[in-house]
C-alpha cells in the first residue's frame, strides 16, 4: 500500500473511531452508572430509549432509570396470555396472592416484553418489585442486582398523600414527564426533567375548571396522561378523578410556573382514571381510557384541537364523545403492545388477574 493510501485508511479509521466514541459518550446508556438500586417503591412505569425504564418511586420522591439490557427486537408474533398472574407472580415473589398489588404496566416497544411494578404486601412499608412477562407469557422477576441506573430525587414531593408524588411519567423527546403532587400551595404539578438526569426542577403547578364540581381545582394530582402532537405542539392529554379530561401544551411546563389546562370533557362523576393509551386504526386516533366505575372508553382526538374548554359547572358529562367498550370488563391497566394491539390486566368478577392481549377496537 502505498504512503498517501495508508494515511488515508488511518484517517478513515480515526475518524471512525472519535465517530463511535462521541455516539457512545453521548448515549443515555453511558450515564447509568451505579447498580443495584434500592427502590422504596415502585409506581408508574414508561420506556424510553434503548429500554431504558423509567420508574416512580413515590416513597423516595425519586424517579429512576434502570438498564434492562432488553434491547432484542421482537421477533415472535406471540400474543401474551397469562390466566392467573396475580398467583404466579406471588409464587415469584414467596408471598400470597392476596397480599401482591400491581402498581403499573409497560411495554418495552423494542422486545414487546412487558414490565409490571408491584408490591409485596399493602401500606407504606410493602417491599418494591419488578416483574417481566415475555411474549410467551413466562413470568420473572427482574431483579436489581447488578443493574445500572441514574435516579433524579424531585425536590419538593409532597409529604401527605405520599403514594401520590409520582402518579405517570411519559419519557417525550429527550424529557422525562411526571404528574403526581409536590409540597407547594397549588400541589398539582408536572414536571419536564432532561434525560439524562442533570439538575431537576421543582415543576409547573398545574390549574385546571372541574366541570361536575363546578370549581377551580390545584391540588388533585393527574391520574394518567399521554403525549399528544396537536397543530405540530407537543400537548399532554390528561385524566383526573371524577373525570375532567384536560390538555396542557408541554412548552408551557416552566420550573414556577402556573400552567392552566383546558378542560375538553367531563367523562363523569364517582370515577377513577386508571391508565391511558393513544393509536391509530383505520386512519384515524384515538385514546383508549381505562377507568375504575367507567368502563374503557375509545376517545376520537379529531376536533380535539378546536375543542372549547369547560369554564362553567356541568351535570354530569359535557365535551368531546366517546364510546365505551362493552366487552371490556375488570380491566385494572392497560398498555400499548404494537401498532394494532393492546396488553391488558383484567381482574375477573372471581378476583383473579390475567394479563391479555386483545385487537385495538
Amino acid at each position: 500500500m502505498s504512503r498517501t493510501r495508508c494515511l488515508a485508511a488511518l484517517a478513515t479509521f480515526a475518524l471512525a473511531f472519535l465517530a463511535t466514541t462521541a455516539l457512545a459518550a453521548e448515549s443515555p446508556l453511558s450515564t447509568l452508572k451505579s447498580d443495584s438500586p434500592e427502590l422504596k417503591s415502585a409506581g408508574a412505569l414508561t420506556f424510553g430509549p434503548q429500554g431504558i425504564l423509567f420508574v416512580g418511586d413515590s416513597q423516595a420522591g425519586t424517579i429512576f432509570a434502570l438498564d434492562t439490557g432488553d434491547r432484542t427486537p421482537a421477533k415472535s408474533k406471540d400474543l401474551p396470555k397469562v390466566e392467573n398472574i396475580d398467583q404466579k407472580i406471588a409464587s415469584q415473589l414467596g408471598i400470597e396472592a392476596s397480599q401482591l398489588l400491581v402498581n403499573d404496566m409497560a411495554v418495552n416497544p423494542i422486545s414487546h416484553n412487558t414490565y409490571l411494578s408491584v408490591s409485596r404486601g399493602k401500606g407504606p412499608e410493602a417491599k418494591a418489585a419488578l416483574i417481566r412477562v415475555d411474549p410467551d407469557g413466562k413470568v420473572s422477576e427482574f431483579a436489581l442486582k447488578g443493574v445500572k441506573y441514574a435516579s433524579a430525587k424531585l425536590p419538593n414531593a409532597a409529604t401527605r398523600q405520599r403514594q401520590d408524588v409520582i402518579t405517570d411519567l411519559a419519557h417525550v423527546k429527550g424529557q422525562v414527564i411526571v404528574a403526581g403532587l409536590s409540597n407547594e400551595e397549588f400541589a398539582s404539578n408536572l414536571r419536564s426533567i432532561p434525560f439524562p438526569f442533570s439538575d431537576v426542577n421543582k415543576g409547573a403547578s398545574a390549574e385546571i375548571f372541574h366541570g361536575s364540581h363546578g370549581k377551580v381545582e390545584t391540588n388533585s394530582p393527574v391520574r394518567t396522561f399521554v403525549p399528544y402532537d396537536i397543530n405540530g405542539e407537543t400537548h399532554l392529554l390528561a385524566a383526573y378523578t371524577c373525570t375532567p379530561l384536560v390538555k396542557f401544551p408541554v412548552a408551557e411546563l416552566k420550573p414556577g410556573a402556573k400552567v392552566k389546562g383546558t378542560t375538553i370533557a367531563e367523562l363523569g362523576n364517582r370515577n377513577k382514571p386508571l391508565d391511558m393509551i393513544v393509536y391509530k386504526k383505520d386512519g384515524k386516533e384515538y385514546l383508549l381510557l381505562a377507568n375504575s366505575s367507567r368502563g374503557v372508553m375509545k376517545i376520537p382526538t379529531e376536533g380535539i384541537d378546536k375543542a372549547e374548554g369547560i369554564t362553567k359547572r356541568i351535570p354530569d358529562k359535557a365535551g368531546v364523545k366517546y364510546e365505551t367498550i362493552g366487552s371490556l370488563k375488570g380491566v385494572q391497566h392497560l398498555d400499548k403492545f404494537d401498532d394494532t394491539h393492546g396488553i391488558l390486566l383484567v381482574r375477573s368478577e372471581g378476583g383473579a388477574l390475567s394479563l391479555q392481549t386483545i385487537e385495538l377496537p
